[in-house]
């Protein structure tokens, strides 16, 4: 537990070491984020904030765990595999993100292109689980064995986590601050199913989300980008699995589920009825357009986050109970 503390605080001082320079050198070269169109009346002011400010939240998320595995002497080939897993998805959102400050426009990799990048990497955790025989998913005394099933889901909890966390990216502070709390439980399952290696990594990433806040909050000085929030979501479904604690992922990321549903059922909607169910999706913008202030959506979206994450945590400690018994 103590080396679990020392990651988060020894993250959180490099985030905010590592964020300061980061800041000036994107001010000064100017690359910024485009907004997009539909919400340029919401948003005209953060056109041209400087972006990609994941790169620095990722650096120190990735130095303080591998510091911190070192000195827990916790290096384990599963912590390998989920620390790759989160720099490829780095280096994907990355690309997205140049390619939109490049061509000065809000439109990146194609989605065919950025899906296909993102299948590839997740491949590497589900085959992982799959040689060690560790193809069973379980909530309380539920349990089932996917066998070679196994990978289709990991793959789809995966990219799906991912995508989910980038859709939630849209407005200061809020993807940050969620991911805050959904890495804070995932710690917290980690260390109560003795998994020290990912907890030291999912206490790092969460305190690499607190720092980030410090210049992402309302107004941002910088914003995360595709670098930050694929990787991100990537990397919090990569611990879930490879924690073996893939159905508590639901209310874990409750708003990112909740975000992602949103603009699929607006899409259907449109598409069968032509009518929109919400002023605009994601979900976070039709509650902007409905009056509501964006420190409130964040501040509200963030505390369902942070009570999502108490119940896993609830449910994990009532499953072992339950296991015990």
């Amino acid at each position: 537990m103590r080396m679990i503390s020392v990651c988060a605080l020894m993250t959180l001082v490099l985030c905010l070491l590592f964020g300061v320079p980061y800041l000036e050198f994107m001010k000064k070269k100017m690359y910024g984020q485009y907004i997009r169109e539909e919400v340029q009346k919401l948003h005209a002011k953060k056109n041209k904030t400087p972006t990609t400010g994941g790169v620095f939240l990722i650096m120190a998320l990735l130095v303080g765990s591998l510091i911190a595995l070192f000195m827990a002497q916790a290096i384990s080939t599963r912590a390998i595999i989920v620390l790759m897993t989160l720099v490829f998805y780095t280096f994907t959102g990355f690309e997205d993100d140049i390619k939109k400050i490049k061509g000065c426009q809000n439109e990146g990799l194609s989605p065919r292109a950025k899906l296909a990048l993102q299948i590839a990497v997740s491949m590497l955790p589900a085959v992982y689980l799959v040689y060690q025989g560790q193809t069973d998913i379980s909530i309380f005394n539920f349990h089932i064995n996917l066998f070679y099933l196994y990978p289709f889901f990991a793959v789809f909890m995966i990219v799906g986590s991912s995508n989910a966390l980038n859709l939630t990216d849209g407005l200061d502070g809020l993807a940050a601050g969620c991911a805050f709390f959904s890495f804070l439980a995932c710690s917290v399952i980690c260390y109560i199913n003795s998994n020290t290696d990912l907890a030291i990594i999912s206490a790092a990433a969460s305190a690499a989300c607190l720092g980030f806040l410090y210049f992402n909050r309302n107004p941002a000085k910088i914003f995360m980008g595709d670098t930050g929030s694929l990787a991100l979501g990537g990397l919090l479904a990569t611990i879930a699995v490879m924690g073996k604690f893939e159905l508590w992922l639901i209310p874990i990321g409750i708003i990112f589920i909740a975000e992602t549903l949103s603009v699929m059922l607006q899409v259907a909607s449109f598409k069968l009825t032509g009518k929109r169910i919400f002023k605009m999706s994601p979900i976070h913008h039709h509650f902007e357009l409905s009056g509501w202030k964006e420190k409130k959506i964040v501040w509200v979206f963030s505390l369902i986050s942070a009570l999502g994450g108490i119940i896993a945590v609830w449910g994990v400690c009532i499953s072992k109970i339950i296991a015990a018994a």
